[in-house]
């Protein structure tokens, strides 16, 4: 006899799917923002102190920003019309990846019109059949899919662990090797240790592919990111930055050596397959920059913001802890899905926003808050967060 594959029968399977997300506790819901982001947002109706937003540098609703969109928008209007392979890449795109480039202090950069388009083309171009790519197994979902899509061989090291980097490198026999990493860790907020990376790397001629969406902007005496973090430059290093974060507005960057750029370009279906970015968005990051290299305050305010934080939560619930961490995501971890929606829901009544991080964006038993600074946060924030947690974890 045939199965049964009418519409109801697919319904009701999605159902129950549904249904067992929503008692796993797993089940996302959206929430809409009636406003800019900001340390105070508003979300249906109600204003809250908010704690979610990557915009760590405050540049997300910054009048020089909105100024340069808006400008732009008036003279190359609001659309690209098509990808940047036909007629779709304005002269501020252009202006904006040599501008990128020389940011970065790398011979060339290509934009993207997100990050996981990124680091998906830039894997895909660069290692395919027969090649191997290195892991970290605490990477983003997005360098994740780009190895798989890859079809190279892919191999997971220990989170950080160079050790077991490095005995699976001498274990290859491929021509070919990509190292891929974060440059810090979405949920964790730690630091991939790059010096140590890129040696394995020099030492066992591999390419080294660092995502640097959480570091761009916030790491680094003038934001230039993890490679200023530690002083590194190297043409191995394929860097990617994100400029929907730190930067506030939108897109994504790989910059590297010419030949690496120039192979993205004409391998990577994910930028030759879309539209691009309006003209107006490079116009905005292009003021974006400026902000981040002249205004060091902003990174000194996220310092001093991640250091009251840090010394002022007492955390007096078993198995409740705050992983390490010297950039502006701090992860609280909880443990259980229903209790980290329970403190979230508990510092939502107390009009605080923090949002639960569950499987799969974690590791079974590690939910978590992920409880992210900015440097438009005011001290009396950080102190209103604290005392807020301080005061649910006591018991």
């Amino acid at each position: 006899m045939l199965s049964d594959t009418s519409p109801g029968t697919t319904s009701r399977r999605l159902a129950s799917h549904l249904e067992a997300l929503e008692r796993d506790g797993l089940l996302r819901r959206r929430q809409s923002l009636e406003g800019p982001q900001g340390a105070r947002i508003r979300v249906d109706g109600r204003d809250y102190l908010a704690f979610c937003s990557n915009d760590y540098l405050g540049l997300a609703n910054h009048p020089r920003v909105v100024e340069a969109a808006v400008a732009a928008a008036l003279r190359y209007g609001v659309g690209s019309g098509a990808s940047h392979m036909v007629t779709g890449h304005s002269v501020l795109h252009e202006r904006l990846e040599s501008r990128l480039a020389g940011f970065m202090a790398m011979p060339r950069a290509l934009l993207f019109s997100t990050g996981y388009q990124a680091n998906v083309g830039v894997i895909t171009a660069l290692a395919g059949r027969g090649d191997v790519i290195f892991s970290d197994e605490r990477n983003h979902a997005s360098l994740i899919d780009g190895a798989r899509l890859s079809r190279a061989d892919v191999v997971r090291y220990a989170h950080c662990d160079l050790g077991a980097l490095e005995k699976a490198m001498v274990a290859s026999g491929a021509a070919v090797k990509l190292v891929v990493t974060d440059g810090v860790f979405s949920m964790d907020g730690d630091i991939a240790p790059l010096p140590g990376l890129l040696a394995l790397c020099e030492r066992h001629d591999a390419l080294l592919l660092v995502d640097d969406a959480h570091g761009f902007g916030v790491l680094g005496a003038t934001g230039r990111g993890v490679l200023e973090h530690f002083r590194l430059a190297s043409a191995r290093v394929v860097y990617v930055g994100t400029l929907g974060k730190a930067a506030g507005v939108s897109g994504a960057f790989v910059a590297a050596e010419d030949e690496v750029v120039e192979t993205v370009l004409q391998r990577a279906r994910t930028y030759m397959f879309t539209t691009a970015s309006p003209a107006m968005l490079a116009a905005a990051v292009d003021v974006s920059l400026d902000l981040i290299g002249d205004e060091a305050w902003r990174r000194e305010r996220l310092h001093a913001l991640i250091g009251a934080l840090r010394s002022g939560l007492k955390i007096g619930r078993p198995g409740v802890r705050l992983e390490p961490s010297d950039t502006p995501i701090q992860p609280l971890i909880i443990g259980g899905n229903a209790a980290a929606l329970a403190l979230g829901a508990a510092l939502r009544d107390r009009g605080i926003l923090v949002t639960p991080i569950r499987p799969p964006t974690v590791a079974e038993g590690t939910a978590r808050l992920r409880i992210a600074l900015s440097a438009a946060h005011a001290p009396e924030d950080i102190g209103q967060l604290v005392a807020a947690l301080n005061d649910i974890l006591s018991v």
